[in-house]
């Protein structure tokens, strides 16, 4: 059964230097909270995993928490470049960043075969494209069966995944609906897993097409409300567009963000 703890505890018990971290969210559900109190009890070392990481990776790498990237899409969404990212692979500041690019498809099969308790996931994936020449966790494959070319992917095993959701009960079972991506595989993936909440209820209502994360398969539930800000949680919240169009001129230099982010994070 989950347990319930703040996001502080949670992160300082969850995240350790040197981790595979997933903090998974598509446009929805994003847990910026959760990532802020990483960058503030100063976590370094990270592998992130996500399939579009954004702006919230964008910070984690600019105040140095990661050294490699593991995704499939990176970017300001609707906006332009990830600057702290750029900077990172292309200067490394403020420390060098390894990146693993795979397709989307790669990422989401990776992730389902880590949470069936598979060594790889298979596809007809990366055909016609270089991604197999400049990662080396692509590999293709041949069908026992019928002799078809095929690709291969190691799965996807976080050593925490954290994602954000609606709500939760107090045995931690946990409720989230809306454009849900992958955030179920992510945390069935992990061996460790953190979900932040909107709000803890005695019982769950059914909402129509849910998804119900069950507390046996959980490590710990946090009360944060607003914790997808600025994406949105369904129900809950909108989308604070004016933020993800303020990010591309403070992340553009170097001092500009470390100052935004001392004074919104720190």
């Amino acid at each position: 059964m989950a347990k319930v703890v703040s996001l502080a505890d949670g992160i300082a018990e969850l995240v350790r230097d040197g981790d595979l971290v997933a903090l998974e969210g598509f446009t929805h559900l994003i847990p910026f909270a959760a990532a802020h109190e990483i960058i503030r009890q100063g976590r370094r070392n990270l592998t992130l995993a996500r399939m579009t990481p954004d702006l919230i990776y964008d910070q984690l790498i600019g105040m140095g928490c990661a050294s490699k990237l593991i995704f499939s899409w990176g970017g300001n969404p609707g906006v332009g470049s990830l600057h702290r990212f750029r900077d990172a692979v292309q200067n490394g500041w403020p420390t060098a960043l390894e990146i693993e690019e795979h397709s989307h498809a790669g990422m989401a099969n990776r992730y389902v075969a880590g949470a069936s308790g598979l060594p790889f996931a298979v596809l007809r994936g990366y055909t016609g494209t270089d991604l197999a020449k400049h990662t080396e966790t692509v590999r293709q494959i041949t069908c026992p069966f019928t002799g078809e070319q095929l690709t291969a992917v190691p799965a996807l095993q976080p050593d925490v995944t954290i994602v954000h959701a609606q709500r939760a009960d107090h045995d931690g079972n946990v409720q989230l609906w809306g454009i849900t991506g992958v955030q179920k595989e992510a945390v069935l993936a992990a061996k460790r897993s953190l979900i932040t909440v909107e709000e803890l209820i005695d019982e769950l209502e059914p909402v129509p097409n849910q998804v119900i994360l069950p507390g046996w398969a959980i490590t710990a539930v946090s009360l944060v409300p607003g914790g997808a800000h600025p994406s949105y949680t369904m129900g809950y919240s909108t989308r604070d567009n004016d933020y993800y169009q303020r990010w591309d001129a403070i992340s553009r230099e170097r001092e500009t963000f470390t100052g935004w982010m001392r004074e919104n994070v720190l």
